[in-house]
């Protein structure tokens, strides 16, 4: 059975692109890819993160290298996939992970700060689904495309208008994009984790918050970032889930099956 699963959900000899591998969440499913015999990129910002979760990485035998690179244009989205393709050769699976929030007030939200966090959290996205899909296409390579949403993007949340507004975009876009690139056995798919305490949501978690969640989670509890791994590895793997594509992955404890 060990031998079988092995088998299953290995990822021995392909390389992981993680936008937002620097980050809570994505760092965490990047760890789970690496332990799948993947060889993974941590894309973000900041060297300081990076050179943590790869220390964490390497601590368990995996193999992780990091670029520095913005989702803010599709040069830059360009420029990373070459870059990536350069060090380690080719690309096998992407993971769009970036994403910023805010808790600004509906009636307070500026349209400077609607336009960043769409182009994050949505143009974004898709900016690294063209770049790497482009390659993929060209060198007929069955990618697999997880995009990062958010059970705000299915269930209307206060206090994070505009994020559950990009999320749910990002929701249609997945789904439109597993549509497009289907017949070429490229899959995408979106991974939708409830409520997992990150940087980006910490900021809104108030007692009284907390309180909301909860008595709306059957689990009665948070999420913890490894929690994602088994969804992410199922939705990267050819062998496990290869007939898996358009799909939203949905992690939270029970909270999107409440309704009353």
């Amino acid at each position: 059975m060990s031998n079988y699963l092995n088998n299953l959900f290995s990822l021995e000899g392909q390389v992981a692109v993680v936008i937002g591998g620097t980050g809570e969440l994505c760092g965490a499913m990047a760890e789970g890819l690496a332990q799948a015999g993947a060889e993974v990129v941590l894309v973000g910002r900041s060297q300081e993160k990076a050179e943590l979760r790869m220390a964490s990485i390497a601590e368990h035998g995996g193999e992780s290298r990091f670029i520095a690179a913005e989702v803010g244009s599709r040069a830059a989205l360009d420029t990373l996939r070459d870059e990536v393709l350069s060090q380690c050769g080719h690309a096998d699976i992407l993971v769009n992970g970036a994403g910023v929030n805010s808790p600004t007030p509906v009636l307070d939200i500026t349209d400077e700060e609607f336009g960043r966090i769409l182009d994050v959290n949505l143009a974004g996205v898709l900016r690294g689904c063209q770049s790497f899909a482009s390659y993929f296409l060209e060198n007929e390579i069955a990618g697999s495309i997880i995009n990062l949403g958010s059970i705000s993007g299915l269930n209307p949340l206060s206090r994070v208008f505009t994020y559950s507004a990009s999320k749910g975009a990002v929701h249609n876009l997945s789904r439109n994009l597993a549509r497009e690139w289907a017949p070429n056995k490229i899959r995408v798919n979106t991974l939708v984790p409830g409520f997992f305490p990150a940087e980006q949501n910490r900021k809104v978690l108030t007692p009284d918050r907390v309180a909301q969640i909860m008595g709306h989670t059957p689990m009665d509890r948070f999420g913890e970032s490894h929690e994602l791994i088994g969804a992410t590895l199922l939705l990267a793997s050819n062998k496990a889930g290869g007939f898996i594509t358009g799909m939203e992955m949905i992690v939270d404890g029970g909270f999107n099956a409440v309704s009353i």
